[in-house]
């Protein structure tokens, strides 16, 4: 069987601008790089009983989703500035402490593999700025709250 490389570009992420009892997934526009981070922990787990061998356990798992990408807005309103509705949201909830600070995200690829999960993030948002020629950039790190979970991909 020949194989070929997966995209990158091929993830999607978007975040629930409803409730969690009526979800309203909002695409998070514009992005250009995404990354997925799981920590682990490990504590040694070593005994008499292994002969001189180690062992460790894992104890902990952290993840994280880290992206950038450009500023969008609404493209057939010149006057009014509207911005993207899912970078929005996200750049409002990394400006808040606490009760909000935490939002509901699911990330998926859109080329028919079945990675998609689901959790709740808090949400350290950056950007704004740049040089004489450049587009206005956003970055974001989800900081995982708890487990994820896996969900059916909701592109398939």
């Amino acid at each position: 069987m020949a194989t070929r490389s997966l995209l990158a570009s091929a993830w999607a992420l978007d975040v629930n601008t409803g409730s969690a009892a009526v979800p309203v997934w909002t695409p998070l526009k514009g992005m250009s790089s995404f990354k997925e981070t799981i920590d682990t922990t490990m504590e040694d787990d070593s005994d008499f009983d292994s002969e001189g061998w180690g062992s460790d356990e894992t104890t902990q798992r952290k993840w994280k989703l880290e992206t950038e990408g450009k500023r969008k807005r609404d493209a057939d309103n010149d006057i009014t500035f509207i911005p993207d509705p899912g970078q929005q949201y996200v750049l409002e909830a990394g400006n808040l402490v606490g009760v909000g600070s935490d939002i509901q995200i699911r990330y998926y690829r859109r080329d028919g593999a079945p990675d998609a999960w689901t959790g709740r993030v808090n949400v350290q948002y950056g950007g704004g700025g740049g040089g004489v020629t450049a587009l206005e950039p956003f970055n974001v790190v989800f900081g995982g709250k708890g487990k994820r979970t896996a969900i059916t991909n909701p592109a398939a």
